[in-house]
């Protein structure tokens, strides 16, 4: 074969819906390495992009929160899989994305798809965490659960670009809501060959939308959508976060700030996570039933 063939190039594309369209205004933007050098073109959403999003996550909220804990464990966990199967070309993508040796960006992949397992065991536990049975004062049960908020716009870090986005992204969908995701922006290749691995495991179609551009852009309009429940700031520095947090609540969106003091700084993604980041977007819902079963006082069940 001959050694002067031209290289076939990727072609990256959004995630909405299950589908991958190019952006709408048809734009694109350069993507390069921490030298300068030319990686990819990456699309540049729209506002109508991210409406699209908002529209695919709201139509996938409801099989995606009803179905079992136990049944989104095992999806999470199929993409656990897939990841493990396409190592290298991840580590290939954080290594241009982030500048690490290869080794390094080899630990970072290898943390990414361990926290995707962890969150993938929480889905059938956080319930039992957060939930429970409240002492009241009468013949009554009072069970509290905690329940998806709904459709949740994630700014991914702009730093981590796949165990930071992992990190950010799987406690989400793991507690029943579904996302619309803003890539880095400056590193949204591994973001969108995420993507790829979304679409064929289990993960229906919408329940991740995943977009790529610039990011206050995309998530100004997501911020003051009617039907956006929750924001994640974590790649938002710390003016865009004050002005997302005004948009957000117009519909009184939950909303999680920013961590870092510093705004050009991160957390440490490779530390404990915690169950801060599964609680974050759970809302509680208590019932009253009165004690007894079949009218027979006294009796429990």
């Amino acid at each position: 074969m001959s050694d002067d063939r031209l290289s076939v190039f990727k072609t990256y594309k959004l995630y909405v819906g299950g589908k991958f369209p190019r952006s709408e205004s048809g734009r694109v933007y350069e993507v390069t390495d921490s030298k300068g050098r030319w990686l990819a073109n990456a699309p540049q959403s729209s506002r109508k992009d991210a409406r699209d999003a908002v529209v695919a996550a709201r139509k996938a909220f409801g099989g995606w929160s009803g179905a079992t804990a136990y049944n989104r464990g095992q999806v999470l966990y199929r993409v656990a899989e897939m990841l493990e199967g396409r190592r290298d070309q991840f580590v290939r993508e954080v290594t241009e994305a982030e500048g690490l040796s290869k080794s390094k960006a080899a630990a970072v992949v290898d943390a990414a798809v361990d926290r995707w397992v962890w969150y993938a065991g929480w889905t059938d536990k956080i319930a039992q965490v957060v939930g429970g049975a409240n002492p009241v004062a009468g013949p009554f049960f009072n069970l509290s659960t905690p329940e998806p908020t709904g459709v949740v716009a994630v700014l991914a870090p702009q730093k981590s670009s796949f165990l930071g986005l992992v990190s950010v992204l799987a406690p989400v969908i793991a507690t029943g809501n579904t996302a619309v995701v803003v890539a880095s922006e400056h590193a949204p290749l591994p973001a969108l060959s995420l993507a790829e691995v979304l679409a064929t495991s289990d993960v229906p179609g919408g329940v991740v939308n995943i977009l790529s551009g610039r990011t206050a852009e995309i998530a100004t309009p997501l911020a003051s959508h009617q039907d956006v429940n929750g924001i994640d700031l974590t790649g938002a520095g710390a003016e865009l976060a004050r002005e997302l947090e005004i948009a957000a609540a117009d519909n009184l969106k939950r909303v999680r700030r920013p961590q870092a003091v510093d705004a050009d700084a991160e957390p440490d993604w490779s530390g404990d996570p915690g169950t801060h980041r599964l609680t974050a977007f759970l809302e509680t819902k208590t019932v009253w039933h009165p004690t007894g079963a079949l009218g027979v006082s006294g009796s429990s069940y």
